[in-house]
């Protein structure tokens, strides 16, 4: 392992750590400080998303052409700023305003990151999964100190938010050297075509799209639903303590799952499926303990196992676009996850989503079940190659 990898988990366990001690409390802060609906909420957490629906794809073509270290060091900077802009925020426009910037940076960082990692075919799998891991440690880590900064502060959210840009500012020294100093070979055009490559993968991209809906419903919209449910601000951020652990264990043995496809899709989704289904009925710090103890094993199994699956069809000279496809659908259900669940709250009330999103989880695990076959089928490929 060369030290420009350790430094990108570095810079990713920093960045959880931030990540950790503001997310869960954006939510709360955006309804409990400035007023917000949860439709506004759903409007905050579709921008925080929306700009990884499209940037991923031109990143991924900048991935193939130009020195990563930009790219990276651009995340990391784009991400402290707009943590800063936020704890200035006095109306929902505003929010929604500087959680567009913080979704432009991660669009930034995340595919850079992966791009550094997928270098080597052999190692990329434990490699991108050791990433998020360090990721997920430091986003188990982040809130647990949060809880103690909002002890120390008071509960003041806009000085939780500007201790933690400071901290997020700590990655920025890591990513300036997180990646070779040499320069980046070209392959091929600006070919946008080329990103149509990854519809030869329909079920994992469907896969994709409800995980990723609903882990963005998690991150966006659950903190404030825990709180209507009578969880106080240290019990959420300890729920997300416990949501962290569980990823971490789920990350630690996606490489003996990844072995496994057809039986790891679908038993992400039963597990998605059920968590949400708790949820609707949570009302207690145990319920909701339970509920994303299943949410964090099944969210996070899945994404290691497909990029793999689609990285392994993919030619080495555009595994870059690849990659900013990829992620670029990982945008789309980040998305779409919080503007639904918003809207369907306001509408049919607080349950209606997680209902929505439990009876969805049924139909994506019989999916799985129909396609196993050409499931099998690409992972017998990938285990061959």
């Amino acid at each position: 392992m060369n030290r420009f990898v350790v430094l990108v988990f570095v810079t990713a366990l920093v960045l959880g750590v931030s990540y950790g001690m503001h997310g869960p409390v954006v939510p709360v802060f955006a309804k409990d400080s400035v007023g917000a609906t949860y439709a506004e909420l759903g409007l905050i957490g579709m921008a925080n998303f929306l700009p990884y629906m499209i940037i991923p794809i031109f990143v991924g073509i900048l991935l193939d052409r130009i020195n990563n270290r930009y790219l990276l060091t651009v995340g990391v900077i784009l991400n402290a700023i707009s943590l800063y802009l936020t704890s200035t925020a006095n109306t929902v426009e505003e929010i929604i305003a500087y959680r567009l910037i913080a979704g432009v940076a991660h669009a930034f960082f995340w595919p850079t990151s992966e791009s550094i990692l997928s270098g080597d075919e052999e190692s990329r799998v434990k490699y991108i999964s050791w990433f998020i891991m360090f990721f997920v440690v430091g986003f188990m880590v982040g809130p647990l100190l949060g809880s103690v900064v909002l002890d120390m502060v008071g509960s003041d959210y806009r000085m939780l938010f500007q201790i933690t840009a400071f901290v997020m500012a700590v990655a920025m020294t890591t990513s300036v050297i997180a990646s070779p100093k040499t320069s980046k070979p070209v392959h091929g055009g600006l070919n946008l075509k080329s990103f149509g490559a990854i519809a030869r993968f329909p079920v994992v991209v469907t896969l994709l799209l409800y995980s990723t809906a609903a882990f963005g419903v998690i991150l966006t919209i659950y903190p404030a639903f825990m709180s209507d449910r009578g969880m106080g601000d240290n019990s959420i951020l300890l729920l997300f303590f416990i949501f962290g652990i569980t990823r971490v264990g789920a990350l630690l043995v996606a490489g003996f799952l990844s072995k496994r496809a057809v039986p790891t899709f679908a038993a992400s989704t039963i597990l998605v499926s059920v968590g949400m289904g708790i949820t609707a009925i949570g009302t207690s710090f145990i319920d909701f303990t339970i509920a994303l103890l299943l949410l964090g094993f099944g969210c996070s199994i899945l994404y290691p196992l497909a990029l793999e699956v689609i990285l392994s069809g993919t030619k080495k000279s555009a595994s870059g676009r690849m990659i900013g496809a990829y992620e670029a659908i990982f945008g789309v259900g980040w998305a779409a996850g919080p503007a639904i669940n918003g809207y369907a709250t306001d509408a049919f009330g607080e349950a209606s989503p997680y209902w929505l999103f439990c009876i969805l989880g049924m139909m994506v695990t019989v999916m799985v079940v129909v396609f196993r076959r050409r499931l099998e089928r690409v992972s017998s490929e990938r285990v061959q190659d």
